[in-house]
């Protein structure tokens, strides 16, 4: 299998895992503010497919988009699960939930550091790799 193809694998897996996430957030009604839940929409779910549909037009744009919008993905999972004392935090939320929620975390932050890396290897790839003209 092609690098592209594991790229989207991580992708859409990371789609999955962040729906079973926020059904996780909901049940232990672990509220996010306005900003975050814009952040959630725009970056976290959003611009990682956009990412993946404009490869179609450009690779090396594409996969720096995706690459872009999963570290800061992971950024913000990272601080607001495992950083700062909030409700958004593992530690904090409700024990019928602590197991879902965790692992949902934790498996958010794998798949947006092996998409963010995967994304940057191929972007660079593209620039290197030489042009066959047909």
């Amino acid at each position: 299998m092609n690098a592209w193809r594991w790229l989207t694998l991580t992708v859409l897996a990371h789609l999955f895992v962040s729906i079973v996430h926020g059904a996780a957030h909901t049940g232990a009604r672990v509220p996010l503010s306005p900003a975050a839940n814009l952040f959630v929409y725009i970056v976290i779910l959003a611009g990682p497919l956009v990412g993946l549909g404009l490869t179609w037009l450009s690779e090396e744009f594409g996969g720096w988009l995706i690459a872009m919008t999963m570290a800061a993905a992971l950024v913000f999972g990272c601080v607001n699960h495992f950083v700062l004392a909030s409700p958004d935090h593992v530690s904090h939320v409700d024990a019928q939930f602590r197991v879902l929620f965790t692992t949902t975390a934790v498996l958010l932050a794998l798949s947006e550091s092996l998409a963010c890396g995967l994304a940057i290897r191929l972007a660079l790839d593209v620039r290197v790799r030489p042009h066959v003209m047909d």
